[in-house]
């Protein structure tokens, strides 16, 4: 969510950079105001998640009875320290902590939950996109969620959480139309903010786009 939010900031920056019309900035602005104060608050909430962590980081031990399946479903997030794992699993926060475990390495990290309803569970994440810290990655748990604590060597944001995914992205995006006209970026933008926005918004674009229409008939008519 904060990735997406800043990217959403960083287009609206760029697009208020180009536009010339005094209706169109007001409203790029109010919607700049809108996701800064919006990150701000994603920002908080993570930093105070953060804050709370479990400081060690447990290592694997060995596997109990009953068989192991493997995890395939999980989501993940950041903040400027951390990248989170989530892990949803029914029960987990019932078991004895040390039932939940987590090897981590530079550039990957294993997660074993043992005895849990009978079954071993084990989500395990190679090619992590960038090195992690091992000492400072951690584990916590949650109502029926385990969190991942992966701690970064740097603040710099990650666009996906293996290098896999990043390759198969890359391979996958269209090419960039250099002949776009830049005019469509922004009606996309302001036909997604007219969608997500309240009433308010949606009264100031509809105002924005009748006072254009009105211009464009009048210097047809002129001519």
């Amino acid at each position: 969510m904060e990735e997406e939010l800043r990217k959403d900031l960083e287009e609206v920056k760029d697009l208020l950079s180009k536009a010339s019309r005094q209706r169109v900035c007001k409203v790029l602005l109010a919607e700049q105001r809108r996701l800064e104060t919006e990150l701000n608050k994603v920002n908080q909430k993570l930093a105070k998640e953060d804050s709370e962590l479990t400081k060690s980081a447990t290592v694997v031990g060995p596997l109990s009875s009953g068989y192991t399946v493997k995890i395939n479903n999980y989501g993940w997030d950041q903040s400027n320290a951390f990248v989170k794992i989530y892990i949803t699993l029914s029960g987990v926060h019932k078991i004895p902590a040390e039932n939940v475990q987590v090897h981590f390495a530079e550039k990957s990290f294993e997660l074993l939950v043992k005895d849990l309803n009978g079954k071993n569970h084990s989500l395990i994440i190679n090619n992590l996109l960038k090195p992690i810290s091992v000492e400072g990655s951690s584990r916590k748990i949650k109502t029926d969620t385990v969190l991942v604590m992966c701690k970064k060597k740097s603040d710099q944001p990650w666009e996906y959480l293996t290098q896999v995914e990043k390759q198969l992205k890359d391979k996958n995006k269209p090419p960039i139309d250099k002949d776009a006209d830049p005019n469509e970026s922004l009606m996309n933008l302001m036909k997604k903010m007219y969608d997500e926005g309240d009433d308010e918004m949606k009264r100031t674009l509809n105002k924005a786009w009748s006072e254009s229409r009105e211009k464009q008939e009048r210097g047809q008519m002129d001519f």
